[in-house]
Protein backbone atom coordinates (compact mmCIF):
# COMPACT_ATOMS: atom_id res chain seq x y z
CA UNK A 1 0.00 0.00 0.00
CA UNK A 2 1.46 3.38 -0.92
CA UNK A 3 1.58 6.00 1.67
CA UNK A 4 -0.20 9.10 0.89
CA UNK A 5 1.36 12.12 2.51
CA UNK A 6 -0.36 15.80 2.20
CA UNK A 7 1.08 18.90 0.50
CA UNK A 8 1.08 20.88 3.60
CA UNK A 9 2.94 17.80 6.21
CA UNK A 10 5.42 17.65 3.22
CA UNK A 11 6.04 21.19 2.75
CA UNK A 12 6.06 21.04 7.12
CA UNK A 13 8.90 18.27 6.77
CA UNK A 14 11.03 20.35 4.19
CA UNK A 15 10.47 23.71 6.61
CA UNK A 16 11.16 22.47 9.44
CA UNK A 17 14.33 20.09 8.20
CA UNK A 18 15.63 23.58 6.35
CA UNK A 19 14.88 25.67 9.62
CA UNK A 20 16.88 22.48 11.85
CA UNK A 21 19.68 22.74 9.23
CA UNK A 22 19.83 26.97 8.89
CA UNK A 23 19.66 26.94 12.89
CA UNK A 24 22.16 24.49 14.16
CA UNK A 25 24.53 25.73 11.14
CA UNK A 26 24.19 29.56 13.26
CA UNK A 27 24.38 28.16 16.35
CA UNK A 28 28.04 26.49 15.34
CA UNK A 29 29.33 29.50 13.90
CA UNK A 30 28.11 32.10 16.94
CA UNK A 31 29.33 29.30 19.54
CA UNK A 32 32.76 28.73 17.95
CA UNK A 33 32.65 32.77 17.93
CA UNK A 34 31.65 33.32 21.64
CA UNK A 35 33.83 30.58 22.65
CA UNK A 36 37.11 31.76 20.68
CA UNK A 37 36.03 35.36 22.16
CA UNK A 38 35.80 34.35 25.51
CA UNK A 39 38.95 32.22 25.34
CA UNK A 40 40.76 35.39 23.85
CA UNK A 41 39.37 37.52 26.77
CA UNK A 42 41.11 35.22 29.22
CA UNK A 43 44.74 35.26 27.42
CA UNK A 44 44.43 39.09 27.54
CA UNK A 45 43.44 38.92 31.75
CA UNK A 46 46.47 36.34 32.15
CA UNK A 47 48.81 38.33 30.13
CA UNK A 48 47.81 41.51 32.18
CA UNK A 49 48.30 39.87 35.08
CA UNK A 50 51.19 37.70 34.78
CA UNK A 51 53.16 41.17 33.90
CA UNK A 52 51.46 42.52 37.03
CA UNK A 53 52.94 40.53 39.11
CA UNK A 54 56.62 40.33 37.43
CA UNK A 55 56.01 43.96 38.16
CA UNK A 56 55.26 43.84 41.51
CA UNK A 57 58.13 41.08 42.06
CA UNK A 58 60.80 42.76 39.87
CA UNK A 59 63.15 43.88 42.37
CA UNK A 60 63.15 41.26 44.68
CA UNK A 61 63.68 38.71 41.17
CA UNK A 62 66.72 41.24 40.00
CA UNK A 63 67.76 40.61 43.71
CA UNK A 64 67.74 36.74 43.68
CA UNK A 65 64.81 37.35 47.13
CA UNK A 66 64.03 33.73 46.26
CA UNK A 67 62.38 33.73 49.91
CA UNK A 68 60.23 37.66 49.39
CA UNK A 69 59.56 36.74 45.98
CA UNK A 70 58.02 32.92 46.81
CA UNK A 71 55.98 34.59 49.39
CA UNK A 72 54.23 37.17 47.65
CA UNK A 73 52.93 34.98 44.63
CA UNK A 74 52.06 32.62 47.34
CA UNK A 75 50.09 35.51 48.72
CA UNK A 76 48.84 36.77 45.32
CA UNK A 77 47.16 33.03 44.96
CA UNK A 78 43.49 33.14 44.42
CA UNK A 79 40.18 30.84 43.34
CA UNK A 80 41.12 32.36 39.60
CA UNK A 81 45.12 32.00 39.82
CA UNK A 82 46.09 28.70 40.48
CA UNK A 83 50.08 28.45 40.75
CA UNK A 84 52.73 31.35 39.59
CA UNK A 85 56.71 30.75 38.75
CA UNK A 86 59.35 33.03 38.21
CA UNK A 87 62.21 31.80 35.73
CA UNK A 88 65.70 32.93 35.17
CA UNK A 89 67.24 34.41 31.66
CA UNK A 90 68.37 30.55 31.27
CA UNK A 91 65.13 29.16 31.86
CA UNK A 92 65.57 27.61 34.90
CA UNK A 93 63.00 27.63 37.90
CA UNK A 94 64.22 31.12 40.26
CA UNK A 95 60.68 29.89 42.59
CA UNK A 96 57.59 28.98 42.44
CA UNK A 97 54.29 28.62 44.55
CA UNK A 98 53.81 24.98 46.12
CA UNK A 99 51.43 23.98 44.77
CA UNK A 100 53.43 23.33 41.43
CA UNK A 101 56.54 22.67 42.70
CA UNK A 102 54.45 18.46 43.00
CA UNK A 103 53.96 18.90 39.04
CA UNK A 104 57.76 18.69 37.63
CA UNK A 105 56.60 18.53 33.45
CA UNK A 106 55.56 21.79 34.39
CA UNK A 107 57.70 23.72 37.18
CA UNK A 108 60.79 22.75 35.45
CA UNK A 109 60.46 23.90 32.06
CA UNK A 110 59.79 27.73 30.68
CA UNK A 111 58.31 27.64 27.44
CA UNK A 112 60.00 30.76 26.06
CA UNK A 113 62.84 31.05 23.78
CA UNK A 114 65.31 33.62 24.67
CA UNK A 115 65.48 35.87 21.52
CA UNK A 116 61.37 37.28 22.63
CA UNK A 117 60.48 40.92 22.92
CA UNK A 118 58.12 42.68 25.41
CA UNK A 119 55.01 41.66 23.89
CA UNK A 120 56.08 38.30 23.65
CA UNK A 121 53.93 35.55 24.97
CA UNK A 122 53.02 31.87 25.31
CA UNK A 123 49.78 30.22 25.98
CA UNK A 124 48.79 26.46 26.34
CA UNK A 125 45.71 24.78 27.89
CA UNK A 126 46.21 22.11 30.60
CA UNK A 127 44.45 19.78 32.12
CA UNK A 128 45.96 18.41 35.64
CA UNK A 129 44.67 16.61 38.24
CA UNK A 130 44.86 18.28 42.07
CA UNK A 131 46.77 15.14 44.03
CA UNK A 132 45.29 16.03 47.27
CA UNK A 133 41.29 15.80 46.51
CA UNK A 134 42.03 14.53 42.75
CA UNK A 135 40.13 17.26 41.45
CA UNK A 136 40.48 17.47 37.61
CA UNK A 137 41.64 21.03 37.04
CA UNK A 138 40.99 23.07 33.89
CA UNK A 139 43.80 25.28 33.27
CA UNK A 140 45.10 28.45 30.83
CA UNK A 141 48.85 28.79 31.25
CA UNK A 142 50.54 31.89 30.16
CA UNK A 143 54.18 32.61 30.20
CA UNK A 144 55.69 35.82 29.45
CA UNK A 145 58.85 37.78 29.28
CA UNK A 146 60.56 39.95 32.44
CA UNK A 147 62.70 42.57 31.04
CA UNK A 148 64.55 45.81 33.03
CA UNK A 149 64.19 49.24 31.79
CA UNK A 150 66.31 50.01 29.50
CA UNK A 151 67.67 46.47 28.33
CA UNK A 152 66.70 44.69 25.26
CA UNK A 153 67.72 41.31 26.64
CA UNK A 154 65.24 38.78 28.43
CA UNK A 155 66.06 39.23 32.28
CA UNK A 156 63.99 36.24 32.71
CA UNK A 157 60.04 35.22 32.65
CA UNK A 158 57.36 35.04 34.53
CA UNK A 159 54.51 31.51 34.40
CA UNK A 160 50.69 31.44 35.71
CA UNK A 161 48.44 29.30 35.60
CA UNK A 162 44.53 30.34 35.73
CA UNK A 163 41.47 27.94 35.88
CA UNK A 164 39.42 28.00 33.51
CA UNK A 165 36.28 26.92 35.19
CA UNK A 166 34.99 30.49 34.82
CA UNK A 167 35.39 30.51 31.55
CA UNK A 168 34.21 27.20 31.11
CA UNK A 169 31.00 27.83 33.09
CA UNK A 170 30.50 31.09 30.70
CA UNK A 171 30.92 29.10 28.03
CA UNK A 172 28.35 26.65 29.18
CA UNK A 173 26.16 29.66 29.62
CA UNK A 174 26.29 31.29 26.01
CA UNK A 175 26.07 27.56 24.50
CA UNK A 176 22.78 27.11 26.54
CA UNK A 177 21.76 31.21 25.95
CA UNK A 178 22.12 29.86 21.72
CA UNK A 179 20.40 26.68 22.39
CA UNK A 180 17.28 28.29 23.70
CA UNK A 181 17.48 31.06 21.10
CA UNK A 182 17.83 28.45 18.40
CA UNK A 183 14.98 26.33 20.04
CA UNK A 184 12.68 29.42 20.67
CA UNK A 185 13.90 30.35 16.54
CA UNK A 186 12.74 26.68 15.51
CA UNK A 187 9.67 27.02 17.24
CA UNK A 188 8.66 30.31 15.45
CA UNK A 189 10.23 29.22 12.39
CA UNK A 190 8.05 26.13 12.60
CA UNK A 191 4.81 28.10 13.67
CA UNK A 192 5.59 30.76 10.63
CA UNK A 193 6.05 27.88 8.43
CA UNK A 194 2.66 25.92 9.62
CA UNK A 195 0.84 29.07 8.74
CA UNK A 196 2.50 29.88 5.25
CA UNK A 197 1.40 26.22 4.69
CA UNK A 198 -1.86 26.68 5.38
CA UNK A 199 -2.19 30.06 3.81
CA UNK A 200 -0.83 27.81 0.94
CA UNK A 201 -2.95 24.68 0.90
CA UNK A 202 -6.22 25.77 2.15
CA UNK A 203 -6.94 27.84 -0.98
CA UNK A 204 -5.89 24.66 -3.32
CA UNK A 205 -8.23 22.68 -1.25
CA UNK A 206 -10.66 25.18 -1.91
CA UNK A 207 -9.52 24.85 -5.57
CA UNK A 208 -9.73 20.82 -5.37
CA UNK A 209 -13.12 21.08 -3.20
CA UNK A 210 -14.56 23.10 -5.99
CA UNK A 211 -12.96 21.00 -8.89
CA UNK A 212 -15.17 18.08 -7.32
CA UNK A 213 -18.17 19.79 -7.61
CA UNK A 214 -17.76 21.15 -10.84
CA UNK A 215 -17.21 17.68 -12.02
CA UNK A 216 -20.49 16.66 -10.26
CA UNK A 217 -22.35 19.48 -12.13
CA UNK A 218 -22.31 22.22 -9.47
CA UNK A 219 -21.10 25.61 -11.87
CA UNK A 220 -22.40 27.95 -8.95
CA UNK A 221 -19.33 26.76 -6.55
CA UNK A 222 -16.83 30.42 -6.11
CA UNK A 223 -13.43 30.25 -4.18
CA UNK A 224 -13.64 32.86 -1.97
CA UNK A 225 -9.75 34.30 -2.18
CA UNK A 226 -8.53 37.76 -2.40
CA UNK A 227 -5.23 37.68 -2.26
CA UNK A 228 -2.82 38.88 -4.87
CA UNK A 229 -0.41 36.57 -5.42
CA UNK A 230 -0.68 33.67 -8.09
CA UNK A 231 -3.10 31.34 -6.16
CA UNK A 232 -5.28 34.44 -5.86
CA UNK A 233 -4.50 34.22 -9.58
CA UNK A 234 -5.39 31.11 -10.01
CA UNK A 235 -8.40 31.27 -8.09
CA UNK A 236 -9.89 33.88 -10.10
CA UNK A 237 -9.22 32.42 -13.20
CA UNK A 238 -11.21 29.11 -12.02
CA UNK A 239 -13.94 31.45 -10.63
CA UNK A 240 -14.28 32.80 -14.32
CA UNK A 241 -14.33 29.45 -15.72
CA UNK A 242 -16.97 27.87 -13.42
CA UNK A 243 -18.84 31.09 -14.24
CA UNK A 244 -18.42 30.84 -18.14
CA UNK A 245 -20.10 27.10 -17.99
CA UNK A 246 -22.42 28.04 -15.53
CA UNK A 247 -23.54 30.62 -18.42
CA UNK A 248 -22.68 27.83 -20.52
CA UNK A 249 -25.18 25.45 -18.66
CA UNK A 250 -27.84 28.01 -18.40
CA UNK A 251 -27.66 28.77 -22.01
CA UNK A 252 -28.04 24.83 -22.88
CA UNK A 253 -31.05 24.33 -20.72
CA UNK A 254 -32.57 27.62 -22.54
CA UNK A 255 -31.36 25.95 -25.86
CA UNK A 256 -33.37 22.57 -24.24
CA UNK A 257 -36.16 25.08 -23.31
CA UNK A 258 -36.62 26.50 -26.68
CA UNK A 259 -36.60 23.37 -28.32
CA UNK A 260 -39.35 21.75 -25.73
CA UNK A 261 -41.11 24.34 -26.70
CA UNK A 262 -40.21 24.10 -30.34
CA UNK A 263 -41.49 20.52 -30.39
CA UNK A 264 -44.70 21.98 -28.44
CA UNK A 265 -45.20 24.46 -30.93
CA UNK A 266 -45.29 22.11 -33.90
CA UNK A 267 -47.17 19.49 -31.71
CA UNK A 268 -49.84 22.15 -31.35
CA UNK A 269 -49.66 23.08 -34.72
CA UNK A 270 -50.58 20.13 -36.26
CA UNK A 271 -53.20 19.65 -33.58
CA UNK A 272 -54.45 23.15 -34.44
CA UNK A 273 -54.53 22.70 -38.02
CA UNK A 274 -56.87 19.63 -37.59
CA UNK A 275 -58.83 21.41 -35.11
CA UNK A 276 -59.42 23.84 -37.39
CA UNK A 277 -60.71 21.85 -39.89
CA UNK A 278 -62.66 19.02 -37.80
CA UNK A 279 -64.63 21.44 -35.66
CA UNK A 280 -64.12 24.79 -36.47
CA UNK A 281 -66.20 25.11 -39.73
CA UNK A 282 -69.22 22.54 -38.59
CA UNK A 283 -68.66 24.59 -35.15
CA UNK A 284 -69.92 27.57 -37.56
CA UNK A 285 -72.63 25.96 -39.24
CA UNK A 286 -73.89 24.70 -35.49
CA UNK A 287 -73.55 28.39 -34.35
CA UNK A 288 -75.50 29.96 -37.34
CA UNK A 289 -78.59 27.46 -37.27
CA UNK A 290 -78.52 28.73 -33.14
CA UNK A 291 -78.48 32.33 -34.38
CA UNK A 292 -81.52 31.34 -36.78
CA UNK A 293 -83.31 29.80 -34.24
CA UNK A 294 -83.06 32.96 -31.39
CA UNK A 295 -84.54 34.84 -33.77
CA UNK A 296 -87.89 32.35 -34.64
CA UNK A 297 -91.13 33.70 -32.60
CA UNK A 298 -91.94 30.12 -31.69
CA UNK A 299 -89.82 29.40 -28.91
CA UNK A 300 -90.63 31.30 -25.66
CA UNK A 301 -87.68 33.01 -23.40
CA UNK A 302 -86.83 30.24 -21.85
CA UNK A 303 -85.98 28.21 -24.90
CA UNK A 304 -84.21 31.45 -26.10
CA UNK A 305 -82.24 31.42 -22.98
CA UNK A 306 -80.89 28.17 -23.05
CA UNK A 307 -80.24 28.68 -26.56
CA UNK A 308 -78.01 31.81 -26.11
CA UNK A 309 -76.28 29.85 -23.23
CA UNK A 310 -75.46 27.51 -26.03
CA UNK A 311 -74.14 30.22 -28.27
CA UNK A 312 -72.33 31.64 -25.76
CA UNK A 313 -70.39 28.49 -25.23
CA UNK A 314 -69.76 27.75 -28.67
CA UNK A 315 -68.22 31.36 -28.59
CA UNK A 316 -66.11 30.52 -25.46
CA UNK A 317 -64.33 27.28 -27.67
CA UNK A 318 -64.05 29.75 -30.85
CA UNK A 319 -61.85 32.01 -28.80
CA UNK A 320 -60.15 29.04 -27.46
CA UNK A 321 -59.35 27.80 -30.86
CA UNK A 322 -58.41 31.42 -32.11
CA UNK A 323 -55.87 31.26 -29.27
CA UNK A 324 -54.51 28.09 -30.76
CA UNK A 325 -54.38 28.83 -33.80
CA UNK A 326 -52.66 32.73 -32.76
CA UNK A 327 -49.90 30.86 -30.87
CA UNK A 328 -48.71 28.34 -33.05
CA UNK A 329 -49.03 30.74 -36.26
CA UNK A 330 -45.73 32.25 -37.40
CA UNK A 331 -46.54 36.20 -36.96
CA UNK A 332 -44.43 39.04 -38.45
CA UNK A 333 -44.14 42.14 -36.60
CA UNK A 334 -45.56 45.38 -37.62
CA UNK A 335 -43.40 47.82 -36.05
CA UNK A 336 -44.05 51.32 -35.65
CA UNK A 337 -43.37 54.16 -33.26
CA UNK A 338 -45.87 54.03 -30.54
CA UNK A 339 -46.35 55.77 -26.84
CA UNK A 340 -46.32 53.20 -24.61
CA UNK A 341 -48.90 55.41 -22.46
CA UNK A 342 -51.10 55.59 -25.35
CA UNK A 343 -51.35 51.39 -25.86
CA UNK A 344 -51.83 50.95 -22.14
CA UNK A 345 -54.51 53.18 -22.28
CA UNK A 346 -55.87 51.20 -24.97
CA UNK A 347 -56.31 47.63 -23.39
CA UNK A 348 -57.31 50.10 -20.21
CA UNK A 349 -60.59 50.83 -21.99
CA UNK A 350 -61.29 47.50 -23.31
CA UNK A 351 -61.62 46.58 -19.16
CA UNK A 352 -63.29 49.72 -18.38
CA UNK A 353 -67.08 48.17 -18.20
CA UNK A 354 -66.17 45.13 -16.36
CA UNK A 355 -63.41 47.41 -14.13
CA UNK A 356 -66.37 49.88 -13.15
CA UNK A 357 -69.12 47.01 -12.80
CA UNK A 358 -66.63 45.21 -10.22
CA UNK A 359 -65.62 48.25 -8.76
CA UNK A 360 -62.24 47.97 -8.88
CA UNK A 361 -60.02 50.86 -8.15
CA UNK A 362 -57.40 51.41 -11.17
CA UNK A 363 -54.10 53.75 -10.29
CA UNK A 364 -51.72 54.88 -12.98
CA UNK A 365 -47.95 55.38 -11.54
CA UNK A 366 -46.59 57.11 -15.16
CA UNK A 367 -43.09 58.67 -15.06
CA UNK A 368 -43.38 62.03 -17.32
CA UNK A 369 -41.21 62.04 -21.16
CA UNK A 370 -41.17 58.59 -21.64
CA UNK A 371 -39.30 57.65 -24.95
CA UNK A 372 -41.77 56.15 -27.62
CA UNK A 373 -41.05 53.09 -28.70
CA UNK A 374 -40.63 51.12 -31.84
CA UNK A 375 -42.93 48.28 -31.53
CA UNK A 376 -46.31 46.34 -33.10
CA UNK A 377 -48.73 48.09 -31.14
CA UNK A 378 -51.88 45.56 -31.65
CA UNK A 379 -49.56 42.80 -30.47
CA UNK A 380 -48.29 44.41 -27.34
CA UNK A 381 -52.24 45.95 -26.69
CA UNK A 382 -52.85 42.15 -26.70
CA UNK A 383 -50.23 41.39 -24.06
CA UNK A 384 -51.39 44.04 -21.56
CA UNK A 385 -54.68 43.44 -21.96
CA UNK A 386 -54.52 39.29 -21.25
CA UNK A 387 -52.11 41.06 -17.91
CA UNK A 388 -54.94 43.36 -17.19
CA UNK A 389 -57.36 40.85 -17.48
CA UNK A 390 -55.83 38.19 -15.33
CA UNK A 391 -55.23 41.28 -12.39
CA UNK A 392 -59.17 41.94 -13.06
CA UNK A 393 -60.00 37.95 -12.13
CA UNK A 394 -57.62 38.08 -9.56
CA UNK A 395 -59.26 40.50 -7.44
CA UNK A 396 -62.48 40.41 -5.15
CA UNK A 397 -64.82 43.15 -5.04
CA UNK A 398 -63.59 47.25 -4.75
CA UNK A 399 -59.79 45.63 -5.32
CA UNK A 400 -57.22 47.43 -6.69
CA UNK A 401 -55.07 47.83 -9.63
CA UNK A 402 -51.59 49.81 -10.47
CA UNK A 403 -50.12 50.40 -13.18
CA UNK A 404 -46.58 51.88 -13.05
CA UNK A 405 -44.55 53.45 -16.02
CA UNK A 406 -40.73 54.05 -15.96
CA UNK A 407 -37.24 54.26 -17.96
CA UNK A 408 -35.12 51.68 -16.73
CA UNK A 409 -31.54 52.66 -17.53
CA UNK A 410 -29.01 50.07 -18.11
CA UNK A 411 -25.57 49.20 -19.22
CA UNK A 412 -26.95 47.04 -21.98
CA UNK A 413 -29.17 50.20 -23.15
CA UNK A 414 -32.48 52.01 -21.75
CA UNK A 415 -35.60 50.32 -21.52
CA UNK A 416 -39.52 51.03 -20.83
CA UNK A 417 -40.34 49.20 -17.03
CA UNK A 418 -44.22 48.22 -16.52
CA UNK A 419 -45.43 47.26 -13.74
CA UNK A 420 -48.79 45.83 -13.52
CA UNK A 421 -49.73 45.06 -9.73
CA UNK A 422 -52.60 44.18 -7.78
CA UNK A 423 -54.01 42.81 -4.64
CA UNK A 424 -55.64 39.48 -5.36
CA UNK A 425 -55.35 35.92 -4.32
CA UNK A 426 -51.66 36.08 -5.59
CA UNK A 427 -49.86 33.15 -7.54
CA UNK A 428 -48.57 30.40 -4.90
CA UNK A 429 -44.94 30.34 -5.15
CA UNK A 430 -44.33 26.45 -6.98
CA UNK A 431 -46.56 28.10 -9.91
CA UNK A 432 -44.42 30.81 -10.63
CA UNK A 433 -41.90 29.05 -12.94
CA UNK A 434 -44.44 27.31 -14.60
CA UNK A 435 -47.19 30.05 -15.54
CA UNK A 436 -45.68 31.30 -18.65
CA UNK A 437 -45.77 27.66 -19.68
CA UNK A 438 -48.06 26.39 -22.29
CA UNK A 439 -51.30 25.36 -21.08
CA UNK A 440 -51.29 26.20 -17.52
CA UNK A 441 -54.15 27.50 -15.74
CA UNK A 442 -55.83 27.83 -13.06
CA UNK A 443 -59.27 29.28 -14.29
CA UNK A 444 -62.16 27.00 -15.03
CA UNK A 445 -62.48 28.06 -18.46
CA UNK A 446 -59.16 28.48 -21.22
CA UNK A 447 -56.52 26.65 -22.29
CA UNK A 448 -53.87 28.14 -20.75
CA UNK A 449 -52.13 30.31 -23.43
CA UNK A 450 -52.65 33.75 -22.94
CA UNK A 451 -49.46 34.83 -20.57
CA UNK A 452 -47.54 31.75 -22.68
CA UNK A 453 -48.35 34.32 -25.63
CA UNK A 454 -47.73 36.93 -23.98
CA UNK A 455 -44.45 36.10 -23.48
CA UNK A 456 -43.63 35.23 -26.82
CA UNK A 457 -44.76 38.55 -28.25
CA UNK A 458 -42.57 40.34 -25.58
CA UNK A 459 -39.22 38.10 -26.39
CA UNK A 460 -40.14 39.00 -30.36
CA UNK A 461 -39.57 42.42 -29.02
CA UNK A 462 -36.35 41.00 -27.37
CA UNK A 463 -38.01 42.26 -23.94
CA UNK A 464 -38.92 39.80 -20.93
CA UNK A 465 -41.65 39.71 -18.57
CA UNK A 466 -41.80 37.97 -14.73
CA UNK A 467 -43.68 37.73 -11.82
CA UNK A 468 -42.00 39.73 -9.32
CA UNK A 469 -41.33 38.97 -5.51
CA UNK A 470 -44.50 40.75 -3.73
CA UNK A 471 -44.55 41.27 -0.06
CA UNK A 472 -48.25 41.96 0.57
CA UNK A 473 -51.01 39.75 -0.99
CA UNK A 474 -51.42 40.10 -4.61
CA UNK A 475 -49.34 39.29 -7.81
CA UNK A 476 -46.97 42.03 -9.79
CA UNK A 477 -45.39 41.27 -13.24
CA UNK A 478 -42.95 42.90 -14.41
CA UNK A 479 -42.36 43.78 -18.12
CA UNK A 480 -39.17 45.47 -19.81
CA UNK A 481 -39.14 46.55 -23.64
CA UNK A 482 -36.25 48.07 -25.17
CA UNK A 483 -36.50 51.32 -26.35
CA UNK A 484 -33.23 52.44 -27.96
CA UNK A 485 -33.04 54.99 -30.53
CA UNK A 486 -36.75 55.98 -29.30
CA UNK A 487 -38.18 59.21 -30.37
Amino acid sequence: MRWHMSLRTRFMLYVVFLLILLATLIIFIIEKREVNAIFEEQKKEGVLRAKNIAQLNLQGFLQYDEEGVGRNIEESIDDKLIYAIFYTRYNNPFVGTRFIRDYEEVYLYSRLGREVDENSYFFERKDLVEKESGRFLKILEIEVPIFVKGSQVKWGSIKIGLSMEEAHAEIQRTRLMLLLIGCGGLLIGIIGATWLAKRITDPLKKLVEGTVKISKGDFSYKIDISSQDEIGNLAQSFNDMSRKLLLTRKRMQVANEKLIQAEKLASIGRLSAGVAHEIRNPLTSVKLNIQKLIQSDRLNETEKEHLNLSQEGINQMERSIKELLDFTRISVLNLDWFSIEQILETSIKTLADSLEIKKVKLEKNYQEELPQIYVDGDKLRQVFLNVLRNAFEAVEERGKIIIALSLLKERSGNKIKIEISDNGVGIPEEDRKIIFELFYTTKSSGIGLGLANARKIIEQHMGSIRVKEKEEKGTSFEILIPCEGGK
